[in-house]
């Protein structure tokens, strides 16, 4: 960055560039609450440089209070004295990192967009050589884990594009800065300590445990206590390096999925084709049965092949009926514990066939509907449980409640219940006022 920007234009470029890289990479198991807004919905502006000074030093006293406390309950939990002199002791606070946690992008990208992205032709061609050149660690974690290699490599590439992006951020100074804030002070006091413990174990030292701003670290991007359950030794050198050491990568990223219910030898899922007639209200999570059963109601594979044997699956429409259907099963939900988003998950199932030198999905996307902005869901949020369609709380966030809701409405008027937002069902509600 240049030396001669601004503190507001260095905040607003980084917002805009988290923003815009947020769908690509996201932490394991990272906290699911929504960020806060501001009571205004403002842009930060510019103090006078005396008030704004008078606030820095109070600020700086307050931080160093919390850090101080934090210390005293670390030492007591039995962090040793060298780890906290060289980790909290030297603790920074990070505005930027506030500024970000606090972010709510008011436009939110269709499935179809965020594929277009996570796995486009450069990714799935730098993947393809990047399995090569790890095919020996990634091959023996998917004999030990029964994860396929593939998987773990698309995950990868999500994480941090391949370890070429995994983050600068500090994670004591970003769990530090999250814990002072206060907005999600417990959650963030857990994760420090679990980061206080890794270095006191010798797995990383505090100058190379660096991540995101959110707190997640290394090349497959986990949370300080994510590491402390799930990441591996691979290599044998005493230390578990997601880092550096591309052995203890796949094999802690395999051990995450196979302990979060990975089943050996079943796909993530399939493309499927759906009967006529089919009650879309019953692709939802919640409806789980046998491929066998799904076989018998007339699902079909999409490439003609049989279906694969999937005891527990569901039906997922992510772009409601008119975009491409799938069948999945426990593999996908496990992937769904790496990161709790449907497109997330989606795109790793894609990449790692893509990887394997499988075909894309075969139906087409939706490309002429538009998404929903924040304020659009809103909107329809608040329509829905004002005709009694109860759509939960009115946030924004297409969650079960909200879907449940839209299905209901969908289906009183006589559309396909899938449960998606688009513009035309907005303009309906707003039109029947």
């Amino acid at each position: 960055m240049h030396p001669s920007s601004s503190p507001l234009l260095r905040l607003t470029r980084l917002l805009l560039t988290a923003l815009a890289t947020a769908a690509l990479s996201s932490c394991a198991s990272a906290p699911s609450s929504s960020p806060a807004t501001s009571s205004t919905g403002a842009a930060p502006t510019l103090q006078s440089p005396a008030l704004a000074g008078a606030d820095e030093a109070a600020r700086r006293q307050a931080f160093a209070r919390w850090v101080a406390d934090f210390r005293a309950k670390a030492s007591a939990s039995g962090i040793g004295e060298a780890t906290l002199r060289t980790t909290l002791d030297n603790a920074q606070f990070l505005p930027d990192v506030i500024a970000l946690d606090r972010a709510q992008p008011e436009f939110t990208r269709t499935v179809w967009a965020y594929l277009d992205t996570a796995v486009s032709a450069q990714r799935i061609a730098t993947g393809q050589d990047k399995l090569q050149l790890i095919r020996r660690e990634a091959d023996a974690a998917a004999a030990r884990y029964g994860v396929p290699a593939s998987i773990v490599v698309a995950i990868w590439g999500m994480e941090s594009n391949y370890g070429s992006n995994y983050g600068n951020t500090p994670t004591v100074d970003a769990l530090a800065t999250l814990g002072f804030d206060g907005r999600r002070e417990e959650w963030a006091r857990g994760e420090l300590l679990a980061a206080l413990k890794i270095i006191d174990k010798g797995d990383i030292d505090s100058a190379r445990m660096i991540g995101s701003w959110a707190g997640a670290m290394g090349q497959t991007q986990f949370m300080p206590s994510n590491f402390l359950a799930y990441a591996v030794d691979a290599d044998g050198d005493g230390r578990r390096d997601i880092w550096g050491s591309m052995a203890d990568v796949t094999a802690s990223t395999a051990n995450f999925l196979a302990r979060s219910g990975w089943q050996a030898g079943k796909p993530w899922g399939v493309e499927v084709q759906l009967p006529a007639g089919f009650d879309y209200a019953r692709a939802d999570p919640a409806v789980r049965q046998s491929t066998s059963q799904w076989a018998a109601e007339g699902v079909r594979s999409a490439d003609g092949q049989p279906l694969p044997e999937l005891g527990d699956s569901s039906i997922l429409l992510p772009a409601g009926a008119r975009g491409p259907a799938f069948l999945v099963g426990a593999n996908f939900r496990a992937i769904l514990r790496y990161n709790n988003s449907t497109s997330y998950a989606l795109a790793v199932g894609l990449l790692s066939q893509r990887l394997a030198g499988g075909p894309g999905f075969q139906a087409p996307w939706p490309r002429d509907l538009t998404g929903l902005t924040r304020s659009e869901l809103i909107e329809m949020q608040t329509a829905l449980n004002q005709r009694g369609f109860d759509a939960g709380t009115a946030d924004g966030v297409m969650g079960p409640a909200t879907r449940q809701g839209l299905r209901s409405y969908q289906r009183s008027v006589g559309l396909p219940a899938d449960g998606y937002p688009t513009a035309a069902v907005l303009q309906r509600l707003r039109e029947s006022r």
